[in-house]
């Protein structure tokens, strides 16, 4: 026989060990067969979490015959002996685990006494959050909040003692860098070490919370977490968001800069259109909406919009019930297209900005129910190609999050499905027609001074000029129908006369344009001498001629509606998604507050209280202090879910107070991985404020806020905050890709590398480079060429936010002394690589060279890249 016939024979004919329930047997059919056959759901009435309710059995008998596994149904289905085989979806069980399954079986089915799985509504996150009494606690750490009060508590049963309080320099530079992604200022950070005043640092919080680039900050983390894109496609063509869907973003900014509650920020982004119709500020806010645009397939388009909205919001994932019943949540099938039908009649649409009639290059993208009568089916399977059309789906949300919505449709006002009638759009009408008529005027009248010609010719300028005539006034009448047909009360006969008048002479408009045009082409073919520029003047002739008699005939016999100032939408919206924001927003979710206290806490404190911030489900991992996230999250909601209120209480506690390293500390042994926060986590920088701090250490950082976004090509030229550059799949920074820019697709947690890559772009990069030499240069103004000493502090201070320790100082004046000897040859001189790519040169002074290699070494530290 072969060796693997004898090895396969010798593994029937050994006995199988004693087969371990809890450890073998329970965690196969908890992952493969409990979603179909457990406190969720159970098929054919039978479970199949515990080894008793096996034994119980279901609508077909006992699921399990201990001893006699040929006898047991669960390896008939197991193995699919009788037809059909369990589970249905995925690979087989392999044959080892089904060894194992006939093994425990026949050795009698022996299993500990087990608690069956719990009710999956029951779950703790699906619970309304309810404010805990604040625990008691002494000892050492101060407690300056409740947030402190939780933290202790759970330190003081696994016996450990807090890390000590940071130094003042280094929590102002934390603080500042979480707050507004900015360094302090050498200004901001003597007075604050200046200032003896007890509430000195709570000052500095509400400094900094005021500041402007608190929402530049802010903005980017709930840009990554709302899966904020700019437009992306290939070359000019756009296949995913919009054009212009930086106003989203700037929204995004001046929200948060202006504290707007969090549940209004969810009603604006998923209804503005509804809730404020004729707000162009909020209207912005569905930019949210508008980015899961998909040009190839509105099916994805809807899918990305139902399964983000339930993550970034609910902290859920419905994307599992697409296709089948959720196989960890209580979301069924039907339930997930409930969701779906909420957003089912929506549509992007592009609205005019002042002064740009243009809307490739200016306007709102925003959202709006164009179909309110489109039906949502469930697809059977997941298959857009198999709905089901026997039962359309009407919009709802799961039982556990409070089932049927009630929903009331949404009148809209004039100007929201009519923008042709805002003032400045009528009004640049008006104006585009004087304007068209005053030219036509002046090229008529110098026609008619210098006489006739051949390129001039008076005839035609007649033409032009009666043309612009007609069209100012059908501009004017169109104006005056739209008027009156829109009037409240609306006297009907007259709005059907002023209608009837605009298309008449909308018509002659027309008439007289297409003569005039017919008058141009004409004049080319006399002009024309090749035999090419004949064959096209004459084919042009002979269209000219064709649209002056079809305009002739519309002349004669108007029929139909006059030209509208753009498009004309729906007059009611459904409410739906109006409905759903508030139900979202509403404090009996048990859901949204937590969610955002976790994404929150998460960026102050490096690591969640919740290890999946978008699965709050069965599937995701508990929290690892429940007490405190209801705590906040009662709190939040309580303070108006006002932002500002939760960051002043997180950032002024002690636990956020406390140094970052865990150096010595005896808690370093207990809790290695700080799940007690005894200290504070080290960060590094995100990608955005890498570059930002480069460039605001050499002092070229530009503060201007908002407007389009930038090319990403233009990131060495341009000194802008990265926020501001198009961050799309096909169109980013190179620069913050390498340090982890959010994936476009999904950010719920930034990725946190560390590769060779970073560390090659901070020491080629012409962007580092130029800003170490900018930094170099303006110290240097202020200090003597001999004195490395003051240069060395003043460079530590400006990069890294701290001043030198003696052993760091002593290093680098020696270092500084060294170089400018060793760069006196002109051999030596050449430039530090940046080439043309660095937009300033190196210094000729062998010194101050020495000193741009000193600030870039400084640049390249661990302390610059780092929030400790």
């Amino acid at each position: 026989m072969t060796l693997p016939a004898l090895m396969a024979l010798a593994l029937v004919a050994s006995p199988l060990a004693t087969v371990d329930y809890p450890r073998e047997i329970k965690p196969v059919l908890a992952r493969r067969c409990v979603a179909c056959h457990g406190a969720l759901k159970q098929e054919g009435g039978l479970r199949v979490d515990t080894a008793a309710l096996m034994l119980r059995g279901g609508e077909s008998g006992p699921a399990i015959e201990p001893g006699q596994s040929d006898q047991s149904l669960l390896v008939e289905k197991l193995t699919g002996a009788g037809g059909l085989r369990m589970p249905p979806e995925g690979e087989p069980l392999s044959a080892k685990e089904l060894e194992l399954v006939r093994g425990w079986i026949d050795q009698g089915a022996h299993a500990p006494e087990e608690k069956p799985q719990p009710d999956p509504r029951d779950h703790w996150s699906f619970r309304p959050p309810t404010r805990p009494e604040v625990p008691g606690v002494s000892g050492p750490g101060e407690i300056r909040n409740p947030v402190d009060a939780f933290l202790a508590s759970g330190m003081e049963k696994a016996g450990l003692t807090p890390a000590p309080e940071a130094d003042r320099g280094e929590l102002l530079r934390r603080v500042s860098l979480d707050l507004t992604g900015l360094a302090p200022s050498p200004s901001e950070r003597s007075a604050f070490l200046a200032d003896p005043a007890p509430d000195a640092y709570e000052k500095a919080v509400d400094r900094l919370l005021a500041s402007p680039h608190y929402g530049e900050r802010w903005g980017r983390h709930w840009m990554d977490i709302w899966r904020y894109s700019d437009w992306a496609g290939y070359k000019a063509e756009v296949r995913e968001s919009q054009p212009h869907i930086w106003r989203w973003r700037d929204w995004i900014v001046e929200s948060l800069n202006d504290d707007k509650g969090y549940d209004r920020m969810i009603l604006e982004m998923l209804a503005a259109d509804e809730a404020a119709p004729d707000d162009e500020s909020a209207l912005r806010a569905t930019g949210f909406l508008a980015r899961n645009w998909s040009k190839f397939s509105r099916d994805t388009t809807l899918q990305n919009t139902v399964d983000h909205s339930a993550r970034a919001f609910l902290g859920l994932t419905f994307a599992c019930a697409r296709c089948h019943d959720h196989k960890y949540d209580p979301i069924s099938q039907t339930e997930y297209y409930r969701l779906r039908a909420f957003f089912e009649p929506q549509e992007v649409r592009a609205d005019r900005r002042p002064g740009q009639a243009d809307l490739t290059k200016d306007a709102l993208a925003r959202v709006y129910d164009a179909n309110p009568d489109t039906p949502t089916f469930l697809y059977a399977r997941g298959d857009e190609k198999s709905p089901d059309k026997d039962h359309p789906l009407s919009p709802g949300l799961p039982a556990f999050l409070g089932g049927p919505v009630a929903i009331e449709p949404v009148k809209l006002p004039l100007t929201a499905f009519y923008p042709g009638m805002k003032s400045f759009v009528q009004a640049e009408a008006t104006d585009a027609a004087e304007t068209s008529l005053a030219s036509a005027r002046a090229a008529h009248d110098k026609a008619l001074l210098t006489g006739p010609r051949v390129d001039a010719d008076a005839a035609l300028a007649e033409k032009l000029l009666a043309a612009a005539l007609w069209e100012r006034e059908s501009t004017r009448l169109r104006i005056a129908a739209d008027r009156a047909e829109y009037a409240e009360p609306r006297d009907a006969k007259a709005a059907e006369q002023a209608a009837a008048e605009a298309l008449k002479v909308e018509r002659q408009a027309t008439l007289r344009r297409a003569e005039a045009t017919l008058a141009e082409a004409e004049m080319a073919q006399q002009l024309a001498a090749k035999p090419d520029e004949k064959a096209r003047a004459d084919a042009k002739a002979a269209k000219a001629r064709e649209a002056m008699y079809a305009a002739g005939t519309a002349a004669v016999n108007p029929t139909g509606r006059y030209t509208s100032f753009g498009p004309i939408y729906p007059r009611t919206s459904t409410g739906r998604r109006l409905a759903l924001a508030r139900r979202i927003g509403d404090r009996a979710n048990p859901l949204t507050a937590r969610v955002a206290i976790n994404h929150i806490w998460l960026r102050h404190f490096g690591r969640p209280l919740v290890g999946t911030p978008a699965d709050f489900g069965l599937n995701g991992r508990a929290p690892s202090h429940p007490e405190l996230l209801d705590w906040l999250a009662v709190e939040f909601m309580e303070r108006g879910w006002s932002m500002k209120a939760i960051h002043r209480l997180l950032v002024t506690s002690d636990a956020y107070r406390r140094v970052s390293t865990g150096a010595g500390h005896d808690a370093a042994s207990v809790d290695p991985d700080n799940s007690k926060y005894w200290r504070m986590n080290p960060r590094r920088m995100e990608s955005e404020i890498v570059r930002d701090n480069v460039l605001l250490a050499s002092g070229t950082l530009d503060p201007a806020r908002g407007g389009p976004d930038l090319d990403p090509d233009a990131w060495l030229t341009s000194k802008r905050r990265s926020l501001y550059f198009r961050h799309a799949a096909e169109k980013q920074v190179s620069f913050l890709a390498i340090f982890d820019a959010p994936n476009v697709s999904s950010c719920y947690r930034r990725d946190e590398s560390v590769v060779p890559q970073q560390a090659l772009a901070m020491a080629n990069s012409p962007l580092v480079l130029a800003a170490s030499r900018r930094l170099a240069a303006d110290l240097s103004r202020s200090i003597a060429p001999d004195a490395d000493d003051a240069f060395v502090r003043s460079a530590f201070e400006r990069t890294l936010g701290r001043g030198p320790t003696d052993e760091e100082r002593a290093a680098c004046v020696d270092h500084l002394t060294r170089l400018a000897r060793s760069l006196e040859s002109p051999a030596d001189l050449k430039p530090i690589d940046g080439g043309a790519a660095c937009e300033v040169a190196p210094a000729a002074d062998p010194r101050q060279r020495a000193r741009e290699g000193l600030v870039h070494v400084l640049l390249n530290h661990n302390d610059f890249l780092t929030i400790r």
